[in-house]
């Protein structure tokens, strides 16, 4: 199979692209960082690149928090003009199967149960409770004490900054172009990816690499919180396979099926700068108490739905992928 991956020099997309070429596909990259032609946005290098292409495995994007709005023009046009341009060549060329690199940022915060009132979607946390060091989100009906979960693909979308919004806009035209041409598509909603080749202080899946940096300067990483969020941090290597699993599939045609991308494993904050210091022999994590307004508490996900339909396994274990993650020299900006 001839793939084009766009973004496939970048940190997930050349891991997928060294994944296409072990199992006998035929990878085609597509990145402005080879080629500055090589924009999503350009509907003629786009319709070019996508000759003799069987499928596309859409890795381009803008990552990073998106907290703000000063920058939403610029992830609209990145993310979803891009999608947009890309989809839309795709429908003129016949290429019928897609594969995005979709996020767990799409479901705000995570899953959570009140012992009275059973699942419960708490709002955003209040300032006067960040700042007094409240950091559980509580019921919003009773204010009790709330249990964290899994969340599953059926969740309601609750996008919380500007990337979240792009990347659920996104998911949204690869639907409409499902639909309209009878192709498939599929959106790997990434949690955590950390791993070789992640560059240095990128804001996406900002706490592994920012902690690494600072234990490469010899500093202790600072936690934010009280370390006791939850995360699913999943390797690299496992993403890429996911998407090549993906690729080979039989997925639904004229429609676009969401799977959670994840470990399966729930790990804290706090373990992560832990187990990094450990692999680096630096300083122990420092627990700040700060905060980011904005920051979701928990969010792990129930990547069962993509084990039992396509067959997928991760291979990288957290303790095995933290050591290897914490010895690699740190990549560039």
């Amino acid at each position: 199979m001839r793939v084009l991956v766009t973004g496939g020099t970048g940190f997930i997309g050349s891991h997928v692209v060294d994944a296409l070429r072990a199992r006998g596909h035929e990878p085609v990259v597509y990145d402005v960082r080879e080629d500055p032609a090589a924009d999503v946005r350009d509907a003629e290098a786009v319709g070019r690149a996508l000759a003799g292409v069987d499928a596309v495995c859409h890795q381009a994007a803008m990552v990073g928090l998106g907290n703000g709005v000063a920058d939403a023009a610029e992830y609209v046009s990145r993310n979803d003009l891009g999608t947009a341009v890309l989809l839309a060549a795709m429908a003129e060329a016949g290429v019928r199967h897609l594969v995005l690199a979709g996020s767990m940022v799409v479901y705000g915060e995570g899953r959570y149960t009140c012992p009275r009132h059973g699942v419960v979607r708490p709002g955003p946390r209040a300032v006067a409770d960040l700042d007094a060091g409240r950091f559980e989100p509580r019921c919003p009906s009773c204010d009790a004490e709330l249990a964290p979960g899994l969340v599953g693909e059926d969740a309601p979308a609750d996008p919380r900054n500007v990337y979240a919004a792009t990347k659920l806009a996104q998911e949204h035209l690869a639907a409409a172009w499902a639909r309209a041409t009878g192709g498939s598509a599929v959106s790997l909603r990434y949690h955590n990816v950390y791993g070789p080749r992640m560059p240095r202080d990128t804001p996406y899946a900002g706490v592994a690499s920012f902690f690494r940096s600072a234990l490469a300067r010899g500093e202790a990483p600072r936690v934010f919180e009280d370390g006791g969020q939850r995360r699913d941090f999943v390797h690299v290597r496992d993403v890429a396979t996911a998407n090549v699993t993906a690729l080979e599939a039989r997925t639904p045609q004229g429609a676009l099926t969401p799977y959670n991308t994840g470990s399966g494993e729930p790990h804290t904050v706090g373990e992560l700068a832990r187990a990094l210091a450990a692999a680096c022999g630096g300083p122990e994590p420092v627990v700040t108490g700060e905060y980011r307004l904005g920051d979701v508490r928990h969010i792990t996900a129930d990547s069962s739905r993509l084990r039992a339909e396509l067959g997928w396994t991760p291979r990288v274990a957290f303790a095995d992928g933290m050591r290897e993650f914490g010895t690699e020299e740190p990549g560039g900006e």
